[in-house]
């Protein structure tokens, strides 16, 4: 095969049609773009414009936000673990961290910590270091002999206590603003 005898399937590529070449084409004068105006014109991009019907954009309610400081999280599944075990790209013998799973080719880069999950089966006694992890993937390793390190602090849960007193504070104090 030469580059010269290179071509295009059969029925790969569709003749343009030519506009705007007189009335017996059936695509002259204005070319299949209508009368005048916007639409006629080049360069015309009316996203989301329905011809002056409600668009749906507008038709469904806006709902929720995003967080604009949330923690992103490289996902390492036990299965995806496991094969690259299998084939030599991680040592079970050595503790686990973002630099060995990076190296590894499991996630491409560490983002804000690297997440455990536990999709996946687990045989492999691992020791692995981890910003988080699910209860299911802990118990998993826990399970095959190995253990898992989780480096990220818990959020401390707010007491009944705590809320109640905030909240009767709260009220002395608008009681006082009152009077």
């Amino acid at each position: 095969m030469k580059l010269n005898e290179i071509r295009d399937n059969k029925g790969a590529h569709r003749k343009y049609k030519r506009l705007g070449r007189g009335i017996g084409s059936g695509k002259g004068k204005t070319s299949a773009r209508g009368g005048k105006g916007q639409t006629a014109r080049s360069g015309v991009a009316l996203g989301g414009f329905e011809g002056g019907q409600m668009p749906l954009y507008r038709r469904l309610p806006k709902r929720g936000f995003n967080k604009p400081f949330r923690k992103r999280f490289a996902l390492v599944n036990l299965g995806r673990l496991q094969h690259a075990i299998e084939n030599g790209r991680l040592d079970a013998s050595a503790e686990l961290d973002d630099a060995a799973l990076i190296k590894a080719g499991l996630v491409g880069s560490a983002r804000d910590g690297v997440r455990l999950l536990a999709k996946g089966e687990l045989k492999t006694k691992i020791t692995i270091k981890v910003t988080g992890a699910s209860a299911a993937a802990i118990s998993a390793v826990e399970k095959a002999g190995g253990t898992v390190i989780v480096t990220a602090p818990k959020p401390a849960p707010e007491s009944a206590d705590s809320a109640s007193a905030d909240g009767a504070s709260a009220d002395s104090a608008s009681a006082e603003a009152r009077s």
